[in-house]
């Protein structure tokens, strides 16, 4: 993967003046573009942290380390350590798509009835999720530290420093942040997590100031001592008692066994375009491949985005998807799971048979992808329940200025996900396992080690062979589904991407509900509902698409912030104002000697955006390659500027002579 060949970070900047030129942020922080690199997530805080490493030359991989990172302290009850995940990374040096799976496992003790009563009947889900035994091995800090030591350049201590200040001083609480402890106090109540978002037994507001000093102390102990602080250390230790407490059975040993794996995509095609999506244990990738293989047989572009023809097609499709979903998949690792005969074009064209123009069809059951494979199922059926709530996880997604791309997806499961914080080390522990179906015998039945089925999709579509369009979202079973929406508006509607994210989504696992976000057409809820489906009485939110459009034609990136939560999109483009931004920013650091230093590089950068402005690209280059980079290497030279200053502004110069010849 091509890298930048330093990097400094002062975690101070992620908390003051961490853009560069943002003014087309300002006027709309869900959209941006930029040349040389791109960020998107839920949490513009995040967002600014991202921009901030792009801006300082690191690549994709890095910017989404210390990203999640962020992510764990200013939206913490989305994702964090205490979870796990999906990493899917485009290394456009190599021209390789490669996945890192960081998914919880079920502890060694974990069995199969470990969700049924007494009398064998399933547990409440959400009895089942503040239990111990919700929570599963968490494999997040594992899974982004293989990705930094397979693709990052960067020290991992430093892509922590802006998290660590983060936590350790504090951020304004957001909506988002302040309705989900609201609705969540119960939970959060029986925990040490009760200490940060309930003082004094009151939920924490919007614009209230959130310090979170013990995550910022497990975390710079991490930074100190490494992972094994946390996989063979006292983090481990205590994670494994604070679950043994709410009567579950994780020990050290299964923490200190956690290793997160290398992946490859699954692949499919849809109308000309490549799409790499999440192989199981997530159920995403190949649920999405079959419902657009579906699509396909349909001309579904010929109606209208909001026409009753076009919902109709994708609630079939979905109900045929979601069915197979339910019954063949599983961990592949204990499971076998018919890959092939999923996306078998014979089995496509049976199951799209199933779909009638005229009316719902009402009896929607998994069909036999099997009779494609060369091999019989490993595990038996079972009737998967339909849960309560949908779950929550955060996704974002990055570029950089080497054409790499992170499209990834993480997760504590549920909205703070069991509610339990470990005591003293303020990490919130997922409840993953309950991803398990409750009543063993079927694929995603509860084993030891195992890892739970997931919905997450974090995807790249692929056109002529090139990154085009990265794509993911948070929002548990409606995450297939919002991907699925996004992917057909672009593909399918010609819609630009923006457009594609805000457009009304639909979401339907069974016959005849169809969950709806506002703005779908009364007209067409009654002509679907003469058909035999039926609408949940009201709208709601049906996940959070992070996005990033590729334009290859003009060189620059397209991001898009979903606007159902307070995300923001931050371009990146390398110029003469950029540098100069950087430079004042390295001053307020302390980079340089002294004024003079500083005021030097200001003035030969000044003029160099004199010409920039004109257009003149042959001054540019020869003031930055006989001016500008003499003057850094005097400086450097005469111990007049730190040497990773000197390293990224070096590099800097370097990239942008070579943009311009």
């Amino acid at each position: 993967m091509a890298i930048a060949t330093s990097f400094m970070l002062v975690a101070s900047t992620a908390l003051t003046d961490l853009g560069t030129d943002k003014t087309a942020a300002a006027e709309d922080p869900l959209v941006d573009e930029g040349e040389d690199g791109m960020v998107s997530t839920s949490h513009a805080l995040a967002s600014e942290v991202g921009e901030d490493m792009l801006t300082r030359n690191a690549n994709a991989v890095d910017t989404a380390i210390a990203v999640h990172f962020a992510l764990n302290v200013v939206e913490p009850m989305m994702s964090g350590m205490g979870g796990g995940g999906f990493m899917m990374v485009y290394d456009a040096e190599e021209d390789d798509t490669t996945i890192v799976n960081s998914r919880e496992r079920a502890p060694a003790g974990a069995e199969p009835d470990m969700f049924l009563d007494e009398d064998g009947n399933e547990i409440p889900f959400q009895e089942r999720v503040t239990s111990g035994d919700s929570v599963g091995v968490p494999g997040t800090l594992d899974g982004l530290m293989t990705a930094s030591e397979k693709w990052g350049h960067l020290d991992f201590e430093t892509l922590m420093e802006p998290a660590i200040e983060l936590a350790d001083e504090g951020f304004e609480i957001d909506g988002e942040l302040a309705g989900a402890i609201d609705s969540n106090r119960d939970k959060l109540s029986q925990s040490a997590a009760e200490d940060v978002f309930l003082p004094e037994g009151e939920p924490l507001q919007e614009g209230d100031h959130l310090v979170q000093e013990d995550l910022a102390d497990t975390m710079q102990l991490i930074q100190n001592e490494g992972l094994d602080a946390f996989y063979d250390g006292e983090v481990g230790q205590a994670i494994a008692d604070t679950v043994q407490e709410f009567d579950g059975s994780m020990t050290m040993e299964d923490i200190r066994n956690y290793e997160a794996d290398i992946d490859e995509p699954v692949w499919g095609e849809y109308q000309g375009y490549d799409i790499a999506s999440m192989p199981p244990p997530s159920s995403g990738g190949l649920t999405l491949l079959q419902m657009l293989a579906l699509l396909e047989d349909f001309d579904v572009g010929q109606y209208g985005s909001q026409d009753a023809e076009r919902y109709h097609l994708l609630a079939e499709v979905m109900r045929l998807g979601y069915a197979d979903r339910g019954e063949y998949m599983g961990d592949p690792e204990f499971v076998d799971v018919p890959f092939t005969g999923l996306l078998h074009p014979e089995y496509i064209e049976q199951r799209s048979a199933l779909i009638y123009p005229d009316e719902a069809n009402e009896d929607v059951e998994p069909g036999d992808p099997w009779a494609y494979e060369d091999q019989e199922p490993s595990h038996g059926s079972v009737e998967v329940e339909e849960r309560e709530g949908t779950g929550e996880t955060t996704h974002f997604t990055i570029t950089d200025q080497w054409g790499n791309m992170v499209s990834y997806t993480s997760t504590i499961e549920q909205v703070f996900g069991s509610g339990i914080m470990v005591p003293d080390y303020g990490i919130l522990l997922n409840n993953e396992l309950t991803d398990f179906d409750a009543t063993p015998g079927g694929a995603n039945e509860v084993e030891p080690n195992k890892r739970p089925l997931s919905s997450m999709t974090p995807t790249i579509v692929f056109d002529d062979g090139e990154p085009y369009m990265s794509a993911g979202s948070p929002g548990g079973t409606t995450i297939i589904n919002a991907v699925f929406n996004v992917v057909n508006n672009v593909i399918d509607h010609d819609m630009g991407l923006q457009e594609a994210i805000e457009a009304p989504r639909i979401h339907s696992m069974d016959y005849p509900n169809i969950s709806w976000e506002e703005g779908v057409p009364q007209g067409a809820r009654d002509e679907l509902e003469a058909l035999g489906h039926e609408f949940d009485e009201n709208p709601s939110s049906l996940g959070n698409v992070q996005s990033i459009m590729v334009n290859h034609d003009d060189g620059v990136f397209e991001g898009v912030a979903d606007s159902n939560r307070k995300g923001a999109a931050i371009g990146f483009t390398l110029d003469s104002a950029s540098m100069i931004n950087l430079v004042n920013r390295f001053e307020d650091e302390g980079e340089f000697e002294n004024e003079e230093t500083a005021r030097d590089l200001l003035l030969h950068l000044t003029s160099i955006n004199h010409y920039e402005n004109q257009g003149d690209d042959e001054k540019v280059i020869r003031h930055m390659e006989e001016g500008f980079n003499d003057l850094l290497n005097h400086q450097n030279e005469n111990g007049l500027i730190s040497e990773e200053a000197h390293d990224i502004l070096q590099a800097q110069a370097d990239r942008l002579i070579e943009k311009l010849q």
